[in-house]
């Protein structure tokens, strides 16, 4: 299994941009920007010896096709934030940092986030492409962050977001069989047990469905 390239990474949030009806008529030199601001800002982490960790939808397409983002998403420590001062902050919490290099906007997932931080730690694995190596979240990381996040949407009210993290939830699980126990397992460490049960319960939904839908694809006998 190989990671996409920066140059395919740039074209996925490119695609993003371009194929979003919000942004029509489109801004084609923005669109192509995006190309040389992936390639410049991991060329950029790679000289500043940045630990860090690709997540989020660029992450995903690694391991399933068709997931468009218009976003770059790291795990990152503040401190590491701190030396690249060619990222204009756009908005910061406790946890996250939303921030723009270039056309490129980059969502950075703080490592003062427990959670964050295991996954940084425990949850990536490393492809050489090119001349660098980019550092990734694996499946189980991808989901653990995702299982994560699910709680807090469904009370903000964000349906569509909630139904875009489901389906990738639904896809990784579908394709890889992870460990589900031991996902939930680390959860607990990191999710009130409020949290951790709707979490079960959505992955109980989530795995009936895959059922079904596998006894539907099997071919009649």
């Amino acid at each position: 299994m190989t990671i996409q390239s920066s140059v395919q990474i740039g074209h996925i949030i490119r695609n993003a941009v371009v194929f979003n009806v919000k942004n029509w008529p489109g801004d084609a030199m923005k669109a192509d920007s995006l190309l040389e601001s992936v390639e410049r800002l991991f060329a950029l982490l790679e000289a500043r010896e940045i630990v860090y960790v690709l997540v989020g939808g660029i992450a995903l397409s690694h391991y399933v096709e068709g997931r468009n983002t218009e976003d770059l998403d790291l795990i990152m420590a503040l401190s590491s934030l701190e030396k690249l001062p060619e990222i204009k902050i756009a908005s910061r919490d406790m946890y996250f940092v939303r921030g723009e290099y270039g056309e490129l906007q980059i969502d950075i997932l703080l490592t003062k986030n427990p959670l964050f931080k295991k996954v940084q730690d425990n949850y990536t694995v490393t492809r050489h492409f090119l001349d660098r190596d980019i550092p990734f979240a694996t499946v189980a990381g991808l989901l653990l962050l995702k299982l994560y996040a699910l709680p807090s949407l469904y009370r903000q009210g964000n349906f569509a977001r909630v139904g875009i993290y489901e389906n990738d939830i639904a896809t990784l699980i579908h394709k890889y069989e992870p460990d589900i126990p031991l996902l939930t397992k680390e959860l607990s460490s990191h999710v009130s047990a409020n949290d951790l049960t709707e979490i079960e319960n959505i992955l109980f939904e989530i795995q009936q469905r895959i059922e079904r839908f596998r006894a539907t694809a099997q071919p009649s006998g």
